[in-house]
């Protein structure tokens, strides 16, 4: 049910819990994506709005040198106007990390075919994330004065909302990783041509035709070659034939030919000459992919070219070796730059060097590098330092880029939204045990803001390097590895992985025993942190046990009134709560109050939270004439206290609205949800898991009123935000999977209801298992849906 969660000790923050009795509160089955619900003026717009003729953010490389693909092209278009999708993929003969060709296929196919379609969109599609800010871009293009204050959520679902009513356009989804990630868009954007490409050849089979691309072959080989070194140039039969024998010697790789043709035509080089000076040292025997050693042979020569002209493109390449491929701001690198006055037409110098030998494809104010490069440069090689060279350098631009605690939230937001990606790349890539305390600042810096904006499982991967790191350097049971195995552990806990959280926490509880004894106060926290992931995983029989020792050792230890203890107290009432034994926790929230209220005073956060929590379990007593009272203060306290949009105040105004539900005010209900999610959008953001909850908690208001052509949108938009954020089978996802059935089977869908209903309890049997109460809750429904199906 919604309201405080219990506290952990030293912590004064307060959050939600997500479940309610019977109605756990939202999602379809299906290929179909839900997104965010847009105002009707706003949605009119994307109706209205026309995109510009030619409108095509195409990357760079589309007018580059294009030879021995014409049949791939033709088979391409022949393809899609057939079925209207296709993924470009590479034969199973080709190993590696790409440079086959596949996203200059795609680039050449949409230039030559421009003209036929009204809108052509590039989307970088390695992530989900990645591909939203593909689809929210289109919306800044087409729609700027209202996308530039709108959140991403929005300007997603306002670009999908415009190819919905715009048909005949082309969206390529470069680079996908998961085929499976496209099923949404395919089935809600049947208006135009999907065009993917991949390195996985795998997994298509339910998605459309693919396209397999192989290696060129030895004409078109040399001729593209020739093409770039010669600049057009018709070569002499003998510089052909030497063309061909390099190209035979690079393995006749799209890429490591087009990065040695761009050598050639730079340098002025023979290929004769430059064949002698490819180095040998990366042999069949070197460590590394087919792919990776040709490319390393041309970057290493390369290399010494570009150093030549300007040694800054040198450093920002092996930086950028260490960020996400796509999408770099140019401005992340100037810090990089010791001249500041010179910085900006330094780094735009030094990336149209790196142009130039095709090292990175520029892409207005950002640019890219193929990953099969960045690959190459993060390898080490004897006799060199440029790998751990590009790691600092990319560091260091992290560091200093980060948001200042104090900036506005929506800019501060959007600055995170363009970091992050860069940062979880750095740590995806980096070494084992090779962080350095500034790889540690930076991780600790992102893995705070990623939990404080409900986005937990992004924070996972950089906790996960720091907990490693302690382990190598410190030792398993130094404190500060503690600290960090808990942290990672609360992390799992936040993001619905109770399977990695619960272990973690217990293996973190028994090192503290061994080495600080059963009753330091570290101990103490770390058994208390134990027993809250047990009672999130509705293991009450391991949590109330475990809390009530841990009180004992509080009262012990610290005294009755000690605000750790009355934290402890506190807890325990509210496992007692969740057990349904209200007869104990109602007396204990009662004690706990009157103590915070002795020893902290009147209006301090912590009786602030005591007073919500008691209002709670007298509302799930059914006691609402003494609920509704205390609830109404203690909103009227944080409100004074804290401020009208502090979470806290936030929390007391959906408590509010709930307990006006319960007694049948919906006149009353209905608007406090409507004011609380309003606030809590503009203030935590539209994915932030409270506006996620307040979303919900309304749509069951308009439920319980009746108002299904409210609550059915409502639900089924909440539900695609969990999914989206917290995961398909986060706790909150399934009790948000199990409202929306529940809104199907009351609107007399009950075929839609049942299909939900039987994958929701699917779940949540896996997920926590038989005998957890969600789990008893679902089973209940589904067996009440197919009753009323059989009737």
């Amino acid at each position: 049910m919604p309201g405080d969660v219990p506290e952990p000790p030293g912590a004064e923050a307060s959050g939600e819990r997500a479940l309610a009795a019977q109605s756990i509160g939202v999602a379809v089955s299906g290929d179909h994506a839900r997104f965010t619900v847009l105002p009707p003026q706003v949605a009119q717009s994307a109706k209205e709005v026309d995109a510009p003729p030619s409108t095509a953010n195409l990357p760079g490389s589309a007018s580059g040198v294009f030879v021995g693909r014409e049949d791939a092209l033709d088979r391409l278009r022949c393809m899609l106007t057939g079925s209207g999708d296709v993924a470009v993929t590479q034969t199973g003969a080709v190993h590696g990390l790409g440079g086959i060709g596949k996203s200059t296929l795609a680039v050449h196919y949409a230039v030559r075919y421009r003209d036929a379609y009204t809108l052509v969109w590039w989307i970088n599609a390695e992530s989900p994330e990645l591909i939203e800010a593909g689809l929210a871009a289109l919306a800044t293009r087409l729609c700027p004065h209202w996308a530039c204050g709108a959140a991403a959520e929005e300007r997603v679902a306002w670009a999908v909302a415009w190819l919905q009513w715009h048909p005949g356009w082309l969206l390529v989804f470069d680079n996908v990783e998961h085929p499976d990630r496209l099923r949404p868009y395919l089935g809600s954007l049947p208006g135009g041509h999907h065009l993917a490409t991949s390195r996985k050849a795998t997994g298509w089979h339910a998605i459309g035709p693919t396209l397999p691309l192989d290696l060129l072959d030895t004409a078109a080989s040399a001729d593209l070659l020739c093409e770039i070194a010669y600049g057009g140039w018709a070569p002499t039969s003998e510089q052909r034939g030497e063309a061909e024998v390099l190209a035979a010697e690079l393995g006749y790789l799209p890429l490591a030919l087009e990065q040695a043709g761009a050598y050639l035509h730079q340098t002025g080089k023979g290929i004769a000459a430059y064949r002698r000076a490819l180095p040998r040292m990366l042999s069949k025997h070197s460590e590394g992919t087919d792919p990776e050693r040709t490319v390393a042979r041309v970057w290493n020569q390369s290399l010494q070219a570009i150093r030549e002209r300007d040694p800054l493109a040198v450093t920002l390449l092996n930086a950028a070796a260490w960020l996400a491929p796509d999408n770099i701001p140019r401005t992340l690198l100037i810090p990089l730059v010791s001249d500041v006055d010179e910085a900006d037409d330094a780094v735009d110098e030094a990336l149209g060097v790196l142009h130039a030998y095709n090292m990175v494809t520029l892409s207005g104010a950002a640019f890219s590098v193929h990953r099969l490069l960045q690959a190459v440069l993060r390898m080490p090689v004897p006799g060199t330092d440029h790998a751990a060279t590009g790691r600092t350098a990319a560091e260091q631009a992290l560091l200093v880029s980060l948001p200042s605690s104090g900036g506005p939230l929506t800019a501060t937001t959007r600055q995170w939204e363009e970091l992050m990606p860069h940062i979880t790349a750095l740590a995806t890539n980096l070494p084992p045990a090779s962080a350095t305390d500034a790889t540690i600042k930076l991780f600790d810096r992102s893995a705070i803001q990623a939990r404080q904006a409900g986005q937990s499982a992004r924070a996972i991967p950089l906790l996960s390097v720091t907990l490693a790191q302690y382990e190598q350097v410190l030792g398993d049971t130094h404190p500060d590895t503690l600290i960090s195995r808990n942290n990672l552990a609360d992390a799992y806990r936040e993001a619905g992985d109770l399977a990695r959280a619960v272990p973690l926490f217990e293996a973190t509880l028994a090192q503290y025993e061994q080495m600080l004894g059963d009753t330091d106060p570290d101990t103490l926290i770390s058994r208390n942190n134990l027993a809250n992931a047990y009672q999130d995983a509705g293991d009450l029989a391991r949590a109330i046990p475990l809390l009530s020792v841990t009180l004992a050792q509080y009262e012990q230890v610290l005294g009755e009134t000690h605000p750790d203890t009355l934290i402890s107290r506190n807890n325990l009432a509210s496992a007692y709560r969740d057990a349904g034994d209200l007869a104990r926790a109602v007396p204990l929230f009662e004690a706990t109050l009157a103590q915070r209220v002795q020893v902290l005073g009147e209006t301090h956060p912590d009786t602030l939270i005591s007073r919500n929590n008691l209002a709670g379990a007298y509302r799930e007593a059914g006691d609402l004439a003494r609920a509704v009272p205390l609830f109404e203060a203690t909103l009227a306290q944080r409100v004074q206290v804290l401020g009208e949009t502090h979470p806290g105040a936030l929390i007391s105004r959906n408590n509010l609205a709930l307990a006006y539900q319960d007694a049948g005010d919906l006149a009353r209900a209905v608007p406090l949800f409507e004011a609380t999610l309003a606030q809590r959008v503009q203030v935590l953001g539209e994915t932030h898991p409270g506006a996620l909850i307040s979303r919900n908690n309304l749509a069951s208001a308009y439920r319980q009123a009746g108002d299904l052509a409210r609550a059915v949108p409502l639900f089924e938009a909440t539900l695609a935000q969990y999914e989206q954020v917290l995961g398909e089978t986060h706790p909150n996802t399934l009790i948000s999977r199990n409202n929306l059935a529940l809104a199907y089977q009351e609107a007399g869908d009950l075929a839609r209801a049942v299909l939900l209903l039987e994958a929701t309890l699917a779940q949540y049997e896996q997920v926590l298992g038989e005998t957890h109460p969600n789990t008893l809750i679902s089973r209940n429904n589904l067996a009440r849906a197919k009753a009323a199906q059989e009737r």
